[in-house]
């Protein structure tokens, strides 16, 4: 294991280099956190994984032209692994201890491929085995804060934040929003009562984080096009792939590379072309129960996981203040959107303070 990098509050090993992740420092390897990568490595042969194999725990409701599911997940018998399957014969194993990570692919995939399945699913669903609080969200930097945009697929969440690094704003995480409750006083000794932590209603000085996730933004074809003027100006994914990879890091497009408070969350609703773009305040249940529809790998987890993600999403909304967004149908109007977002975060009043 050559090669540490540091992702989503991970120390991660491998035992070849994994494009496009940050390094991990000398203060970044901490063995508690530390996940073993194994690429083009099975952890046992095909003989033995028919014998040990048998449950099937989860079948995608996408497909192919075919009508074969784009992602199958099986069991081990003795759940030492499971193993995912994709429709183009890529493979990962999570083992049992969440801390090792296979992965082979058939010789007509590229490591691409593999590296898109790790970076995003694989990791999604690995980080919720370990207990960690995933939503599919965007996050971008205002200052020392972050902002959090919540939402299904195809609702903007990625464009939102490639808006943002237009404007020179550091994009913190893309896909998956690893949380993290830490204690406000280790980040912020001279301001003790962030704008996210209400000390009447959630722990004395407990806040909610995002951890940094990988130095990329992945943008639909269109998105690229309006946003930059041409798709062609970035790579793809992978190479047979639509998705383009907007490389962050660069001075004109920031990566925060350290943990941030949450300021606010908000939730995409869908396009609408009356009075849009808008933002409205959104109460507790409603915001509990978007949240809880957009977990990571939530169709995984055991009952006690469920029951975690539970109390840890309705500690969050309690104490984060919730937006629902409104975009408009005309995708020009994203720069409206964008000043809309800023003058809410700058109506946070610590949260004003705290903007650099």
């Amino acid at each position: 294991m050559a090669f540490a990098y540091s992702a989503f509050g991970l120390l991660i090993r491998s035992n070849i280099p994994l494009a496009g992740l940050p390094s991990a420092g000398a203060v970044d390897r901490d063995a508690s956190r530390e996940v073993q990568v194994h690429l083009s490595v099975e952890p046992y042969q095909d003989a033995m994984r028919a014998h040990r194999e048998r449950e099937l725990a989860y079948v995608s409701s996408y497909t192919d032209e075919t009508g074969s599911p784009a992602l199958r997940i099986w069991k081990a018998a003795d759940e030492s692994f499971l193993r995912l399957d994709y429709q183009d014969g890529t493979q990962f194993w999570i083992a049992r201890s969440r801390r090792d990570v296979f992965a082979a692919w058939p010789d007509n995939v590229t490591v691409q491929n593999a590296l898109t399945y790790l970076l995003g699913p694989v990791f999604g669903l690995l980080l919720r085995l370990r207990g960690v609080t995933c939503l599919h969200a965007s996050a971008v930097a205002f200052g020392n804060w972050s902002v959090v945009f919540v939402g299904s697929e195809g609702a903007g969440k990625s464009t939102t934040a490639a808006a943002f690094a237009q404007r020179g704003y550091a994009v913190l995480s893309d896909d998956i929003v690893a949380l993290r409750v830490g204690d406000s006083s280790d980040f912020f000794a001279d301001d003790p009562e962030p704008a996210s932590c209400d000390p009447s209603r959630s722990p004395a000085n407990q806040i909610f984080f995002v951890l940094p996730g990988y130095p990329h933004l992945c943008l639909w074809p269109d998105a690229a096009r309006f946003l930059y003027g041409s798709e062609e100006i970035f790579p793809r994914l992978a190479p047979e792939w639509d998705k383009r990879k907007l490389p962050l890091g660069t001075h004109a497009m920031p990566f925060a590379a350290r943990a941030l408070p949450i300021a606010a969350i908000y939730l995409f609703a869908d396009r609408s072309v009356d009075h849009a773009p808008r933002l409205e305040s959104a109460t507790r249940k409603p915001s509990l129960l978007s949240l809880l529809a957009n977990t990571y790998a939530n169709n995984l987890l055991d009952a006690a996981l469920r029951a975690e993600e539970f109390a840890v999403l309705d500690r969050l909304v309690a104490s984060v203040p919730v937006r629902t967004l409104t975009a408009h149908t005309d995708p020009s109007r994203i720069q409206q959107l964008c000043d809309l977002i800023s003058s809410d975060f700058q109506s946070l009043p610590r949260a004003r303070r705290n903007h650099l």
